[in-house]
């Protein structure tokens, strides 16, 4: 198997990269372009850690090979906010305390993202439906949930 190269757009930057065929999307993220926010959770697509928007449309990370992804847009929970301007769902996870351990986080904000992108007054049933494949296990959702709903309802 050859290597190749592989154009896509990364948090707004264009990126050229020299990839194995059999890449997956997450290794290259991490390993290649140092975007740490996509976690390997199960390798297998059931936890949702490593969400990426891909073209705006939420997608898992490890089920993807990188060369698949000629042209495409990627967005990573880096290329949300950054430290002095967070975006408006990484605020209200804070300011919710819908953060405990971290791991989930990423994912849950790129979901709720796509999912916002959708519906910009989602319902908490649409939420808790929408995020139903990001697995927490720290917050029970509740936190989650509320600074979803919140981005969109201040209270």
């Amino acid at each position: 198997m050859e290597s190749q190269w592989l154009k896509l757009r990364v948090n707004g930057k264009e990126r050229q990269l020299f990839v194995r065929p059999n890449a997956l999307l997450l290794n290259v993220l991490r390993d290649e372009l140092g975007l740490m926010g996509a976690k390997y959770g199960c390798g297998l697509g059931e936890c949702a850690a490593c969400t990426v928007l891909v073209n705006g449309r939420n997608m898992l990370a490890c089920l993807i090979l990188a060369v698949t992804m000629e042209g495409a847009e990627i967005t990573t929970v880096e290329g949300m906010g950054d430290y002095d301007r967070l975006h408006p769902l990484q605020q209200s996870f804070l300011d919710n305390g819908a953060v405990q351990c971290g791991f989930c986080t990423p994912g849950m904000l790129l979901t709720a993202q796509a999912l916002l992108e959708k519906n910009p007054d989602p319902s908490e049933e649409e939420i808790r439906d929408y995020l139903r494949g990001n697995l927490c296990r720290c917050t029970g959702y509740a936190a989650i949930v509320q600074a979803v709903k919140e981005v969109k309802h201040p209270a």
